[in-house]
């Protein structure tokens, strides 16, 4: 018996070998990132799952405290929820981990990021938008088959450039391959941010 995915998902296949894993921001939900997916890469297959924890009644991928305070028991626990559903999911679609290619917005964006630190066999490739430092892991990664893209607003009142540069500094430290855009936007998504995301990955091999 192939493991069956356990969370809440849409999946979309694709026409090529990528697969995009869409992670939404609070408050979203397994739809919400599929027309993303679709400017980011129309070719890829797209797999979007929903956050298993409420908060107010909002989905989110693992729970806070307050805001920029992270439960780091949960986030360690979610972490490796999250990146053994990929796993099921990979089995259960047929598709190839090693192409997969992580979008996360806000709340998912960080957890695509403790994935990258804490199961970094998990996600070769990450779109981090508008992401911080979730945790700091206990002991330093090998990054250095990862490659990251971040998207950050330099006018987000929720992350200040010096927490992006932070993250910056630690995935690089782990030898992470990471490219960063800064737009002058707040926390919302953009266009512009959309389309230097696409630009990077049409470029990847």
């Amino acid at each position: 018996m192939r493991p069956q995915p356990d969370f809440i998902h849409e999946f979309v296949p694709g026409t090529s070998n990528r697969t995009l894993l869409l992670l939404h921001g609070t408050g979203g939900n397994e739809r919400d990132l599929i027309a993303l997916g679709r400017e980011l890469d129309p070719n890829a297959a797209l797999l979007s799952p929903r956050g298993k924890v409420l908060e107010n009644g909002m989905p989110r991928f693992f729970r806070r405290l307050a805001e920029g305070v992270f439960d780091l028991e949960d986030l360690k626990h979610r972490t490796n929820e999250l990146a053994d559903f990929v796993t099921a999911a990979a089995q259960h679609y047929g598709f190839a981990t090693d192409q997969l290619v992580a979008v996360g917005y806000s709340n998912g964006a960080n957890i695509a990021t403790t994935m990258l630190l804490l199961r970094p066999e998990a996600l070769p490739t990450a779109i981090l938008f508008r992401a911080m430092v979730p945790l700091y892991p206990e002991t330093q990664p090998n990054l250095s088959s990862i490659r990251v893209w971040i998207g950050a607003g330099t006018n987000d009142p929720i992350i200040p450039m010096s927490e992006t540069k932070a993250l910056d500094e630690l995935l690089r430290n782990a030898g992470a391959d990471v490219t960063i855009r800064y737009f002058q936007a707040g926390h919302e998504l953009t266009m512009a941010d959309v389309e230097a995301a696409r630009d990077w990955l049409t470029v990847l091999r």
